[in-house]
């Protein structure tokens, strides 16, 4: 877990909140509560995508030896945490099914899915691995 950097850190605890939401209540009905697979749509899917993503800029962040694959997979994670970012931002501005009140469920997704665009954005701010210390080479002389 030392391999870790701040941006994948982020974006771990990004995954864990929209994983966690996509379990409870986003939405008061007249009829009960709805939680985001009841009204399972794109913007719930590019969620999930967004996390997705973060876990696995995650895993290449802890698997590989080379900075290559951790950097493409945080390069690529951007957008699509910009998608889910903004799904989540559709799926609070809309009422599905005459709702009447947003609940946790939805704003944690929003919380979740702006850490991740975060902590993606982040990682390719630092690109330096920290298992590599930086080369010094001998001055010319």
């Amino acid at each position: 877990m030392r391999r870790l950097r701040s941006g994948e850190l982020l974006a771990l605890l990004g995954a864990g909140l929209v994983i966690a939401a996509l379990f409870l209540n986003w939405y008061e009905t007249p009829s009960g509560n709805l939680d985001a697979w009841d009204t399972f749509g794109p913007a719930v899917a590019l969620l999930g995508l967004a996390a997705l993503a973060a876990l696995v800029l995650v895993a290449t962040a802890l698997g590989e030896r080379s900075p290559a694959l951790p950097v493409a997979a945080s390069v690529w994670a951007v957008p699509v945490a910009l998608a889910g970012v903004i799904s989540a931002v559709v799926r609070l501005l809309e009422r599905p099914q005459h709702a009447t009140a947003l609940c946790a469920g939805a704003w944690l997704a929003l919380a979740g899915a702006l850490l991740i665009l975060a902590g993606a954005w982040q990682t390719i701010r630092d690109e330096h691995g920290p298992l590599y210390d930086p080369a010094d080479p001998p001055p010319r002389s």
